[in-house]
């Protein structure tokens, strides 16, 4: 059940990405930011007010456990990680190709497999293995296709700010397999609902801070900020993916390795929405390198079935 999980959080993920895309061309990056961490706020609210008032029963999906300060601060360890990937993501995903920043993001699972097989001791099968080759081979492959489109990867700022995001998003899914993991097994034990919706609030809050300060006294001057319904549904797309995601993680037997891996076949669904949507290019040699990650993610189903 859990690889499934991870498979529905990949492709909405995907969706996600293309609305950060379509939000970002020519528009203020700070406050979109803070209205998707507002909106995502927005979402889990209700259920953090209607559990604390006893609405929602402890049995129910929706539920959030209280917790004190000693979880909290955990918790907003992770909010401090994850936004600072965002910052740094979303000023890269508005000035490169998405069919670049997408293949980029990919080489998250090698950092998170890495780290994974150093801490808590996971261990893969050959078919397993095949696939974390198959897609580690198809990422390089990926990122070297975006040369041909004039992005030199050693004098671009934004790629750093790329690798920057991957970095820390790495370091957050190992954080969360901490956060979540039973207290038996070395982790915190934390309800996966309280870490999704608190890092969401406490994210909000953060980035209230970043707009009011930053961009509010200088937005007449830099660039403007233009709605788009897009917007909207970067949230809605995140919130369901980080569901899917956190639920995965719940299962005794999930393995974040793999999680992770398959999480970002969402560059499947990225690179479908940028060349039919945003029409970029190099399509043909990346669609090659694209068969490698399908390949690497049938490799990994067929490790975990």
């Amino acid at each position: 059940m859990w690889i499934v999980l991870a498979f529905i959080s990949a492709s909405l993920l995907g969706l996600y990405d293309a609305c950060k895309k379509h939000s970002l061309r020519e528009n203020a990056v700070i406050p979109i930011l803070f209205l998707n961490t507002l909106f995502c706020s927005m979402i889990f609210l209700p259920a953090i007010v209607l559990s604390a008032t006893g609405n929602i029963s402890a049995d129910s999906q929706l539920y959030v456990e209280p917790w004190n300060w000693h979880e909290h601060r955990y918790i907003l360890l992770k909010a401090v990680i994850v936004l600072s990937s965002w910052v740094l993501g979303y000023f890269a995903m508005k000035q490169l190709p998405l069919t670049i920043v997408g293949p980029v993001n990919a080489t998250r699972p090698v950092m998170t497999i890495v780290a994974a097989l150093l801490i808590f001791g996971e261990s893969l099968n050959a078919w397993q293995w095949a696939g974390v080759g198959l897609a580690a081979i198809s990422f390089f492959m990926l990122s070297r296709s975006g040369r041909k489109e004039g992005i030199r990867f050693t004098h671009n700022r934004y790629i750093y700010f790329l690798i920057g995001a991957a970095m820390l998003g790495a370091l957050s899914a190992i954080y969360d397999k901490y956060l979540m993991s039973p207290p038996d097994t070395g982790g915190l034990g934390i309800q996966k609902m309280a870490v999704q919706g608190w890092y969401n609030l406490y994210q909000c809050i953060m980035m209230g801070l970043v707009t009011i300060t930053i961009w509010w006294p200088t937005r007449k001057s830099g660039q403007r900020f233009t709605w788009r319904w897009s917007i909207i549904f970067i949230s809605i797309f995140l919130t369901l993916a980080d569901f899917a995601y956190f639920y995965a993680l719940t299962f005794p037997d999930a393995m974040i390795s793999i999680v992770s891996m398959v999480r970002r076949g969402s560059v499947i669904v990225s690179f479908l929405c940028g060349a039919l949507a945003f029409g970029e290019k190099n399509l043909r040699s990346k669609a090659i390198d694209l068969a490698l990650v399908l390949a690497g993610m049938a490799c990994l189903w067929i490790g975990t079935s």
